[in-house]
């Protein structure tokens, strides 16, 4: 696929605070993108700088292999649609959409005929003359997407857009979205704190922390294969706990030792080891590689949310099987189910499910202190 975007060695600071720090990044033509994170991360400053609100303090951005770092946003072919959607309301559903085509003088029929296009394409056909103040939020939302494809940009920046919406309508939204994507071969980047909107619209995923990308690559990749423990933490729910490599392909934690599929690893070498919860089977104590005690059980309605005492770390376990609390299970755990990380800066940060079994406890004790 042909580059559309280069970032190359971009840094950014607002009153001497770095925001983003020797960020390199390539977007492709016809990508649906995702920057993920969480709040001070960096993702909005990037989506700015790509959309010429902002300039890099250091660093290129190329557009198409121009640099860009000087040019205005109106003369990049780049439409952004932001969180608040900063419609038009004195002007109807067809004003507002036709609006960048009146500015540009376009003929008359030729704008009956995109805005037409453009509005079955959010499937708001039937629409033209609604006041958008009339509108619902996902409406309101479409508008706003028609009005920036219109002028068929060659890059459209979603600003969290849909962080406004109820869930249900957010559902129904993220999966437009990919389809308008695919409809129109416009390269999307989206900017998005939420982990399953990222994981289920986007080909790629670009995971931030601290003004850095911390990892690039598919969801699948992402949610399987994560770099560090910030990655595993952030995307859906890990346990990760401390681990040695014993030998390619054997590992230890937990005091004890399981076979796993990672080799390339230093004999010794400390490592962090991730395990998802829908990968560990509940089975009976004497047949478990480890023990462990129910200090939890929450019902999901698909699956039970459960918590495990092992030695003292927290597990958390997603199943279908029902355990009771205090009861003492054994927990198995496949081979290709231990993923192996390096350590980095964020090991021992995340991964134990304490605060699942405590919290409520230790918000008690904390009354009960204030009340003495």
């Amino acid at each position: 696929m042909k580059k559309i975007i280069e970032l190359k060695n971009v840094t950014k600071s607002f009153d001497g605070e770095v925001v983003l720090d020797d960020i390199c990044l390539d977007i492709y033509d016809n990508e649906f993108l995702t920057l993920l994170g969480p709040s001070g991360c960096g993702k909005t400053t990037t989506l700015r700088l790509i959309g010429g609100f902002e300039t890099a303090g250091k660093g290129d951005i190329l557009f198409m292999g121009e640099r860009i770092n000087d040019v205005p946003p109106h003369k990049r072919n780049v439409n952004t649609v932001f969180q608040r959607y900063a419609l038009f309301p004195h002007l109807n559903v067809f004003e507002n959409v036709a609006f960048a085509l009146r500015e540009r003088r376009v003929p008359k029929a030729e704008i009956e005929e995109k805005v037409r296009e453009m509005l079955a394409l959010v499937a708001l056909t039937g629409f033209e003359k609604r006041s958008v103040t009339s509108l619902s939020g996902g409406q309101q939302q479409r508008v706003a997407i028609a009005r920036a494809l219109i002028s068929r940009p060659k890059v459209l920046l979603l600003d969290e857009p849909l962080a406004a919406l109820d869930l249900k309508l957010r559902k129904d939204m993220q999966q437009e979205l990919k389809k308008i994507q695919k409809a129109t071969g416009i390269t999307f980047v989206y900017v998005t704190h939420d982990q399953e909107e990222a994981l289920s619209m986007s080909d790629t995923v670009v995971v931030m922390s601290e003004g850095r990308i911390q990892q690039i690559g598919t969801p699948i990749d992402i949610y399987n294969e994560p770099t560090n423990a910030f990655v595993a933490d952030f995307i859906g729910e890990s346990n990760i706990l401390d681990g040695v490599m014993l030998r390619d392909r054997r590992v230890s934690f937990s005091g004890q030792s399981f076979d796993c599929v990672d080799a390339g690893f230093g004999e010794k070498e400390p490592v962090d080891v991730v395990v998802r919860p829908e990968d560990v089977d509940i089975v009976p104590e004497d047949k478990g590689q480890l023990k462990g005690v129910v200090t939890s059980v929450t019902f999901l309605g698909v699956h039970y949310e459960i918590i495990v005492d092992i030695g003292g770390f927290k597990w958390m376990i997603q199943t279908t099987d029902f355990v009771d609390v205090d009861e003492h299970i054994g927990l198995y755990i496949e081979p290709d189910a231990i993923h192996i990380m390096k350590k980095s800066q964020y090991s021992g940060m995340y991964g134990d499910y304490s605060s699942f079994s405590n919290e409520l406890d230790e918000l008690s004790n904390a009354e009960s202190e204030a009340e003495e």
